[in-house]
């Protein structure tokens, strides 16, 4: 680690205050190794801007603010796991449209229809157009993008993956898999991926959530002033 970043530490409110010695220089102590110690393990958990903003309530007094953005974190990878289970199960009724191999039914849309549709903005499809997740129909004449049943139902598929924040990397092998042969194995496992990162996430808050634990409550032991990191 630079000494200029241990100084973006200081001045962003990471670290508390370092004190100055006679001839100018800031003088770390305990406090600040603990503190950088908390921040480093917060910040895999719960993202180094969240992570920043415990950091600053705790150095000013405000254990209840630090708190409530730890809550907050934890509600929020909570609703990511409902939106995780409601995805599977939305997606798995429309991949069982490619198994069943029933021809799909619809009007073909241009692309500003099917974006109102989905709710989205022209410019994302175009975008996954160019990843080459999607590809459209030109019209004769005016070359405007139509989009058929089958493209409309892909489109449905990538927007909820995206919902998920899954990668285009991802989504392009689900969406091979079920045009090929109907096979949902990579869906599967897409789906998997996503719920064990969230595990991990939670595993990284609760080891963020310790350290976090450790320095707010050290200054409330006699003689002790600096957690030290427990075995992640």
């Amino acid at each position: 680690m630079s000494t200029q970043l241990v100084r973006n530490y200081e001045a962003d409110g990471i670290l508390p205050p370092a004190p100055r010695s006679a001839t100018g220089y800031r003088q770390y102590g305990a406090e600040h190794v603990a503190a950088l110690l908390t921040y480093r393990a917060l910040a895999p958990g719960f993202g180094a801007e969240t992570a920043t903003e415990i950091m600053r309530a705790v150095h000013n007094g405000d254990e209840a603010l630090a708190y409530r953005l730890v809550d907050a974190a934890h509600a929020v990878l909570h609703e990511q796991r409902l939106a995780t289970d409601a995805a599977s199960e939305a997606l798995a009724a429309l991949a069982a449209e490619y198994v069943d191999e029933q021809p799909v039914n619809g009007p073909s849309l241009l692309v500003g229809e099917l974006a109102h549709r989905l709710g989205i903005r022209p410019s994302a499809l175009r975008v996954w157009e160019s990843a080459g997740l999607l590809k459209p129909t030109r019209e004769p004449g005016t070359k405007y993008r139509r989009y058929g049943p089958e493209e409309v139902r892909d489109a449905r598929i990538i927007h909820m993956l995206r919902q998920g924040r899954y990668y285009f990397e991802q989504i392009k092998p689900v969406l091979d898999g079920l045009r090929r042969t109907g096979s949902t194995e990579a869906l599967r496992t897409a789906i998997a991926e996503r719920r064990a990162a969230h595990d991990r996430q939670t595993k990284a808050m609760l080891y963020g959530a310790a350290m976090l634990h450790e320095l707010i409550t050290a200054g409330e032991r006699p003689g002790e002033s600096a957690p030290t990191a427990p075995a992640p």
